[in-house]
């Protein structure tokens, strides 16, 4: 009977150590902020986020289904990449609900190297770009999947992977007519994101390319020749700027319905050159300074300068590019531009005065202070008095030498 109890007993103290090891195992493999948690449950599509930034992109998965699942952060890897180790998640448990973060910067290098899927799609333009016919975008893709550790044959944990992709359009409207040494920088961002980091737009005022332009506040003469680089940086080879149009407003907003082309397609304003366009990480084009018939009463006018910019991947930018002599693209309208990718900056000044006059008028201060008396009406009734007064004089003793002459004869 005593050996029975006892019996009885040592099978007592055996499943109460199996249901405190149960207990600790279950602590051990749930971390405590998920016993809490609203997110320990299975593992569901909606755990994952994707952030697609101009420099990174950025994901975030739930934690604590991944802990459900029978599995923790560190079996979690990009494409099952397991022998690198930047293609591996970095745990969040600051944070409510707890997350493991991987961070993928937006190079080739970078994409590459955890087996990224980088495409570049080419669609006939919809919506804002209807009328185009070759609009390009960027797709990164990729998987988030969980290592398995079990070495039998069998197991009991789920497979759990989490696909994720960002689509960056590489068409963009910017607008830039800062005057100011430094031009301006805007980071473009979108809901689908931005493939590059900054575009920026400056002006010149030599065909080099060196000296940037600084407007007075009384304005730019007409017909000041205005240089405009465009240009893109922490950009990879891979791509080029390509400006399908550029425009002047005199509002700040482009989204209005009174605009003038500098250029769009193969159109162009006769004094509008573009120099660099398609063929590198920049572009370049030049325009003359000009006033808005709606400023005649004014002794300024003032104007903003936009522009609709695209990247294009260096082996096609040459099929983007218009051919001229063919039937030309239709002219879109600046209503259908993207409102959520412009800035906007201070005023291009233009003054009434043209640069041949402001020539004349340098000139004419040079000659001396005597010259500052006189307006250019009475300098002209002055020159016109001397010219007759000599051809008076000429024709005076003309006559008195012809008169001598015929003397002697008739005598």
């Amino acid at each position: 009977m005593k050996t029975y109890r006892s019996t009885l007993r040592t099978m007592k103290l055996i499943i109460f150590v199996c249901q405190l090891g149960l207990i600790l195992r279950t602590d051990a493999q749930i971390p405590a902020p998920c016993i809490v948690s609203d997110t320990n449950r299975p593992p569901a599509n909606s755990d994952i986020s994707v952030v697609c930034g101009t420099e990174y992109m950025d994901l975030s998965i739930f934690l604590c289904p991944v802990y459900q699942a029978l599995y923790n952060e560190s079996l979690l890897v990009l494409n099952n990449q397991l022998t690198r180790p930047q293609c591996f998640g970095t745990a969040d448990w600051s944070v409510t609900p707890p997350v493991v973060k991987f961070r993928i910067p937006i190079n080739e290098t970078s994409i590459s190297s955890c087996s990224n899927n980088f495409q570049i799609i080419t669609e006939v333009g919809s919506g804002a770009f209807a009328d185009f016919s070759n609009v390009q975008f960027v797709n990164i893709s990729g998987a988030v999947n969980t290592i398995d550790p079990s070495v039998g044959m069998i197991t009991y944990r789920p497979q759990v992977l989490y696909k994720f992709s960002c689509r960056y359009p590489m068409h963009y409207l910017i607008n830039n007519t800062q005057m100011a040494v430094s031009g301006v920088n805007i980071a473009i961002k979108d809901n689908n994101g931005s493939f590059i980091s900054t575009l920026s737009m400056q002006l010149y005022q030599d065909a080099l390319y060196q000296q940037t332009l600084n407007v007075p506040q009384t304005g730019l003469n007409l017909k000041t020749k205005i240089y405009v680089l465009v240009k893109a940086t922490n950009l990879t080879e891979k791509f080029n700027i390509l400006l399908d149009r550029c425009y002047a407003t005199t509002t700040p907003q482009p989204l209005v319905k009174s605009y003038y082309d500098l250029f769009v397609g193969c159109t162009r304003d006769p004094q509008t050159k573009v120099e660099i366009n398609g063929v590198s990480r920049m572009a370049q084009f030049s325009f003359e300074a000009f006033r808005f018939v709606e400023h005649k009463n004014l002794s300024v006018s003032t104007f903003y300068i936009h522009c609709v910019t695209r990247l294009c991947e260096v082996s096609t930018c040459g099929s983007l590019l218009p051919t001229c002599g063919s039937q030309r693209r239709a002219k879109r309208e600046v209503s259908d531009a993207l409102a959520n990718t412009t800035v906007t900056s201070p005023l291009i000044i233009v003054g009434k005065q043209s640069s041949e006059e402001a020539q004349m008028y340098m000139a004419s201060q040079d000659k001396g202070v005597a010259s500052e008396d006189y307006s250019s009406p009475v300098v002209a009734i002055i020159i016109c008095i001397v010219i007759l007064a000599i051809l008076i004089i000429a024709m005076g003793s003309y006559f008195m030498l012809y008169i001598r002459r015929r003397k002697p004869i008739m005598q």
